[in-house]
C-alpha cells in the first residue's frame, strides 16, 4: 500500500513524500510538491509491480550494457562454433566501447541507430574503405542475440530495443565458383605450397562445401573411414551435421591419417609448442600465395564452399539436397544457386509431362492418321 507524508523541506517549502510497500517487492520512495502527482506516481507505481513490470525495469535500470556483453561473452559465445568467437568477441567489443557505459533502460534504439550509422561510415582496417552492409548487419545480430538473452533468460530487459532498428539491405548472395581450368591450377598451387596442410584442406572444401571453420576445428574422433562420414557436432547453426567423405579427398586423409600426430587431436595441426594448448595450423599467408600462384582473380576461401555448391547444382542435384549438404536450414541460402540447376530442373520438367501426358500424345498420332 501506498503511505504519502507531508513534510517541510529545509527551504521551508511544503513537499509530499509518498512510500510504496508491497509483499515481495522492495519499498520504493519518491518526493514531490504536489499531492495530486504523489498519489499519481504511487498507483503507477503498484499498478507496475504487481503486472511484473517493476522488477524487470528495476534491473534495467542495475545493469549496464557492458555487463550484458561481458556476460555473453562468458557464458554464450564458448557454446557456439570456434570460427565464430574470434569474429563476435571482436564485434562485441565494438559494442561494449559505443554502449557499455549505459544502463539497460537508458539504451534507446536512436542511439544503436547512431551507433550503427558510425559503423558503416568506419573504414576497416584491411580494407581502406567502409564496411560493407553484410559486415553491419553481422555486427547488429550479435548485439541483438546479447539483448534478446538479456530478455528471454537473464530478465535483465522487457524488451530487445533492436527490434526497432532497421538492418542496411544486404546485396544478393555472392556466387563465385572455380572453373575446370582455375580449380585445375588452385590444386596444382595447392601441391607445391610449404604448407603441409593446404592441399588437403582446400581438397576438403571442394569435395564437401565445408565452411573453413569447420574443416581447420575438425579432430580425427569425427571421421569415421569405414562409414565414409564426417561428423560435425558444432555447426554454426547449432545442430549436428553429417558430411560425406568421399573421392580423393577420402583417399588424402586416409593417407594423412596413417601419420597423425599423438600430441595433437586435430587433423590439421600447428606445429608442437612446449607448454601450449593444441591448435589448428594456420593456413593464412600459404592460401593467399596459392590464389596469387593460380592468378585467380576475386577468389576468397570461402568461395570454395560456393563452388562445391555450384558443382552440386550442376549435376543435378535440387536445392534441397544443396542445402543439406552445406547444412542449411532453410532454401532461402541456396536460392543463388537455382540459375545452375536450370537444365537440370528442365529435365525434370521434361521427365513429369512425358509421364503424365503420354497418353494423350497417343492419341494425338492416331487423330493424325485418320
Amino acid at each position: 500500500m501506498a503511505n504519502i507524508q507531508e513534510r517541510v523541506n529545509s527551504n521551508g517549502q511544503t513537499v509530499y513524500r509518498v512510500q510504496v510497500r508491497l509483499k515481495g517487492a522492495p519499498p520504493e520512495r519518491a518526493t514531490f510538491e504536489r499531492k495530486t502527482d504523489a498519489k499519481k506516481w504511487a498507483q503507477q507505481k503498484e499498478a507496475d509491480i504487481r503486472a511484473g513490470r517493476h522488477f524487470k525495469n528495476a534491473e534495467a535500470k542495475r545493469h549496464t550494457a557492458a555487463e550484458m556483453i561481458d556476460r555473453y561473452i562468458r557464458d554464450v559465445l564458448p557454446t557456439k562454433g570456434a570460427w565464430c568467437l574470434r569474429a563476435q568477441r571482436f564485434q562485441l567489443k565494438w559494442w561494449k566501447e559505443r554502449l557499455g557505459d549505459y544502463v539497460l533502460a537508458d539504451v534507446t534504439p536512436a542511439m544503436i541507430v547512431q551507433a550503427r550509422d558510425e559503423l558503416a561510415a568506419t573504414p576497416t582496417k584491411r580494407k581502406a574503405k567502409n564496411r560493407s552492409n553484410a559486415s553491419v548487419v553481422r555486427y547488429m545480430a550479435v548485439l541483438s542475440h546479447c539483448f534478446t538473452m538479456a530478455v528471454k533468460e537473464w530478465g535483465w530487459l522487457d524488451d530487445n530495443p533492436m527490434r526497432k532498428v532497421t538492418k542496411p539491405q544486404e546485396p544478393r548472395g555472392r556466387v563465385r565458383f572455380l572453373s575446370d581450368a582455375e580449380r585445375a591450377d588452385l590444386l596444382a598451387a595447392c601441391r607445391k605450397s610449404m604448407n603441409p596442410c593446404l592441399y588437403d584442406v582446400v581438397l576438403l572444401a571442394l569435395s564437401t562445401g565445408m565452411r573453413k571453420g569447420e574443416i581447420m576445428g575438425l579432430t580425427w574422433d569425427a571421421v569415421d573411414f569405414q562409414r565414409r562420414m564426417i561428423t560435425l557436432e558444432h555447426t554454426k547453426n547449432g545442430e549436428r551435421r553429417g558430411v560425406p567423405l568421399v573421392g580423393p579427398a577420402y583417399d588424402a586423409l586416409q593417407e594423412r591419417s596413417r601419420i597423425r600426430r599423438i600430441d595433437s587431436p586435430y587433423m590439421f595441426p600447428a606445429p608442437f609448442r612446449y607448454g601450449k594448448e593444441p591448435q589448428p595450423i594456420d593456413i593464412t599467408t600459404a592460401w593467399r600465395v596459392a590464389v596469387k600462384r593460380a592468378e585467380l582473380k576475386d577468389f576468397r576461401f570461402h568461395d570454395l564452399r560456393h563452388s562445391a555448391a555450384s558443382y552440386l547444382a550442376m549435376n543435378g542435384a535440387s536445392l534441397a539436397e544443396i542445402a543439406a549438404v552445406l547444412g542449411h536450414k532453410t532454401l532461402a541460402m541456396v536460392q543463388r544457386y537455382a540459375h545452375l540447376s536450370d537444365a537440370h530442373t528442365s529435365k525434370v520438367v521434361e521427365r513429369m509431362n512425358e509421364a503424365i501426358f503420354a497418353s494423350e500424345s497417343v492419341h494425338q498420332k492416331q487423330g493424325e492418321t485418320q
